[in-house]
């Protein structure tokens, strides 16, 4: 009977991705498997032919897809087959549509290679029915709040799944993925040397993390991206290894190179934050055996999924975006550093917004005052808009407390993609760097395009 239930639940799977492909191409990452698991709820386990030490899953904070998707180009060169949740639907669902799209229809998984990124919250559901024999965590960090509480909660629950024979893949300048290592009998670390935009925090945001052995503040000797760098626990010692594993030496973001134990590897995404992923993916490739040539080859051709970092016109203004993920202020520092390295005058686009992942809707944005805006008014910023239907007031007020005077502001209480394009095109300047969400940059690129054809229609 168990059986009978798990086949029906893999050719109902395989319908609803066919209807999908014919229907709606690019959309339903996870409704093959939500309806699968709504049938069996077991469907994960009762897979045929996975093997853990064939299972790789990445987690953590940020830098999952595109890690992911890097390593997978990797294995992909090196001539494996993979099942991959490329687009990045890596809940549990997520990675049920994945593997239907590789499994028979008597239902055995068809890959050499099983490589998933996994939701750092639900990973004990999802790893409890398709057991990694390796995880890569790339970080744990402040993230999503209402959803994830703090990070001790998700620390907490990756222990839950590591066992002793998994191998770990742990980002060493990072103090609670790196201290993961205890857990396991085989760990492989990587990390990156500090390099010319390695930064010091000014005094009011030297605040720091605590110690996951004795609850000390951790002091950082630099910081490669916020709160990821060489450290040391003003307590118990605890520190980052000076040679881990998986070192990115000789950082060359001009002509986008670095190197592995003196092997070269080019690199397209020549920002610090890219590179902990270059770091992890050349780790776990190397791990597996791949040569250095083929990882090169691979880096060398990379392309990312989309709405990382992204460009589009309007009129003669050029629109750079920066990802950040809402109520994340990594990547909200992260999108500031980047912009703040540019020596040339700009236009600020800030679009945070509302959460609505529940309801009531969320709408806190906390997160903002981590995060060093200081440094992007000292880089040559000549006006900053701020747009939201929610919280553009509350974007300008953090704004406010950085010392940007209240004439160089300009404020847009909508999410209309129109209304609020038309606010940028009446400002002086051409170069334009945009912070906001995936689908609400997503909207203004259609928006921008339809502006585009009215003018020349």
């Amino acid at each position: 009977m168990q059986r009978l239930r798990f086949l029906a639940a893999l050719w109902a799977g395989k319908l609803a991705a066919l209807a999908i492909r014919l229907l709606a191409r690019g959309r339903g990452t996870n409704l093959p498997g939500s309806l699968a698991l709504k049938i069996d709820p077991l469907f994960l386990q009762h897979l045929r032919g996975t093997d853990p030490a064939r299972t790789v899953f990445v987690t953590g904070t940020n830098g999952k897809s595109t890690t992911t998707n890097l390593l997978a180009h990797m294995f992909e060169r090196a001539g494996y087959r993979l099942a991959v949740n490329r687009q990045g639907a890596n809940l549990t669902p997520g990675i049920a549509t994945s593997l239907i799209a590789h499994t028979s229809p008597f239902g055995r998984v068809r890959a050499d290679l099983i490589l998933m990124e996994a939701d750092e919250r639900f990973l004990p559901i999802t790893a409890g029915q398709l057991r990694p024999g390796h995880l890569c965590v790339t970080n744990l960090q402040k993230d999503q709040v209402q959803r994830n509480g703090a990070p001790d909660i998700i620390y907490d629950k990756l222990r839950q799944v590591i066992r002793r024979d998994t191998v770990l893949y742990l980002n060493n300048e990072e103090p609670s993925a790196g201290s993961l290592r205890a857990l396991a009998e085989r760990t492989v670390t990587f990390g990156v040397e500090q390099n010319d935009k390695s930064f010091q925090k000014p005094g009011p945001l030297t605040t720091t993390v605590p110690c996951p052995f004795c609850s000390q503040p951790i002091r950082f000797d630099v910081y490669n991206v916020d709160n990821v760098g060489p450290f040391c626990c003003t307590g118990c010692g605890y520190a980052s290894s000076p040679r881990p594993d998986c070192l990115v030496a000789d950082v060359d973001y001009e002509n986008g190179r670095f190197s592995v134990d003196g092997d070269p590897y080019p690199f397209g995404y020549a920002t610090p934050y890219f590179l902990y992923c270059y770091s992890a993916a050349v780790a776990i490739a190397r791990a597996f055996g791949l040569p250095p040539a083929v990882i090169a080859s691979a880096c060398a051709d990379f392309v990312n999924i989309g709405g990382r970092f992204e460009r589009f016109a309007l009129g003669d203004k050029t629109v750079q975006y920066i990802r950040m993920k809402q109520e994340n202020p990594e990547t909200l520092q992260s999108a500031i550093n980047h912009i703040a390295a540019d020596p040339a005058p700009k236009i600020v686009v800030l679009g945070l917004g509302e959460i609505r992942d529940d309801y009531p809707y969320y709408t806190n944005t906390f997160y903002t005052y981590d995060c060093d805006f200081e440094r992007l008014e000292a880089s040559e910023v000549t006006r900053y808009l701020c747009f939201s239907d929610t919280v553009c007031y509350d974007s300008a007020i953090r704004l406010r407390y950085a010392g940007v005077p209240e004439e160089r502001i300009c404020i847009v209480p909508s999410n209309d993609g129109r209304e609020v394009l038309r606010a940028l095109d009446r400002q002086q300047g051409s170069n334009v760097y945009l912070i906001t969400l995936l689908r609400v940059f997503e909207e203004l690129v259609a928006a921008a395009k339809g502006l585009a054809g009215a003018a020349e229609g």
